[in-house]
């Protein structure tokens, strides 16, 4: 299971003195934008999650309607495909079964770390999956409206959304790119999109970084960008707090 240093960002110093304010803000800024994630770790007792996650924009309401979210093993959710159970999560991007434009970015802050093996956040860049595809085929992805559906889970919970959407989407020059191992429907006869999730899946396998979680550590993505994804785990006590952040394009965290 790959980790990665690259996008590791500490909110103390070589010395072991707290990063000012602005210093913490531009190296952020940075590593977001190089490489579509940040994992802030040494978080301090005094950090506020939510205000510094502000800056990025508005946050945007989950499917269930809550705004800061909480992601904890339900107990009812064991057997089915769901983000708040145990189970591992396959390769996806969020908000692909929204009506409009998935979120910019996504947040997730541990409450409690899983004790034990697991749990870890996964992510992959995935303009490394889109380069195993000929300029012909990523235009198939942009012009194809594909039917996308809400996961098992969130059906158990009342919510049922049925949208179509093409792969790829390009707003104010900026690409998106809406993946789901599970809920794109994969029209038959279409090799491609089948080629996009296997190959896709294949590649998520063996290139992804995997995060580990300390209590208040952060870890913020570019949805538009990244695909994630979770590792099983057993403490029924994991708990992660999640916000959607739907950014002003061009704002000052673009990237």
């Amino acid at each position: 299971m790959p980790k990665s240093p690259d996008s590791v960002l500490s909110c103390y110093d070589v010395n072991n003195d707290p990063l000012p304010d602005s210093v913490l803000r531009y190296a952020f800024r940075q590593l977001l934008g190089n490489n579509g994630y940040v994992q802030i770790v040494n978080v301090p007792d005094s950090f506020d999650h939510v205000a510094f996650l502000k800056e990025l924009g508005d946050f945007q309401p989950t499917p269930t309607g809550t705004v800061v979210g909480d992601l904890k093993p339900e107990a009812d959710m064991d057997d089915i495909y769901h983000a708040q159970n145990r189970r591992p999560l396959v390769p996806h991007t969020e908000g692909y079964e929204f009506r409009g434009l998935p979120p910019r970015y996504m947040a997730l802050w541990c409450v409690k770390p899983a004790s034990g093996l697991g749990g870890e956040t996964t992510l992959l860049d995935g303009d490394r999956i889109l380069r195993e595809f000929t300029e012909t085929e990523l235009r198939h992805f942009s012009e194809t409206p594909y039917a996308w559906t809400s996961t098992e889970g969130l059906a158990r919970r009342g919510v049922h959304h049925h949208v179509e959407h093409p792969v790829l989407e390009e707003v104010d020059g900026e690409r998106v790119l809406r993946f789901s191992y599970n809920n794109l429907v994969v029209p038959e006869g279409d090799e491609l999109a089948a080629r996009l999730l296997e190959r896709g899946k294949e590649i998520y396998d063996e290139s992804h970084v995997a995060v580990e979680y300390q209590e208040r550590d952060m870890i913020v993505w570019n949805n538009w960008r990244m695909l994630h994804s979770r590792n099983a785990f057993e403490d029924p006590t994991r708990h992660l707090k999640r916000v959607q952040i739907a950014a002003p394009i061009g704002g000052p965290y673009a990237a």
